[in-house]
């Protein structure tokens, strides 16, 4: 009876230590991915500023249309900055949500092998 329970205990800690290499492996790919999400996020959130700017600038230059539709153009890329940013958010709650699940199933693999 002895000889299965080792069996299984071996089998389930090679289970564990498989289960940590492949959550480390995504943990640090999503570490990756929101590293470079928000690096390129925060080389390109000046741009909306500059282009208001711009708009101001321009204004007055303009015919009211042409004013009208540069307003819109505004607003689009102010949607596209939060949507932007919500990218960069939901990847900092990925990798956040990500470590603590992996934590918690190492913590379960520990307290199954301690008893």
């Amino acid at each position: 009876m002895g000889l299965f329970l080792n069996r299984e205990s071996k089998i389930l800690h090679d289970i564990c230590k498989k289960s940590e290499y492949h959550n480390n492996d995504i943990a640090k790919e999503i570490n990756e991915l929101h590293d470079d999400l928000r690096d390129e996020y925060e080389q390109n959130r000046i741009i909306l500023k500059e282009f208001k700017s711009f708009v101001k600038e321009l204004k007055g230059k303009l015919n009211p249309e042409d004013e009208n539709k540069l307003v819109d153009f505004t607003v689009k890329l102010e949607k596209v900055k939060r949507c932007a940013k919500k990218g960069v958010d939901a990847m900092r709650e990925l990798a956040r949500d990500q470590r603590k699940v992996s934590k918690e199933i190492i913590q379960d693999y520990e307290e199954y092998f301690t008893t």
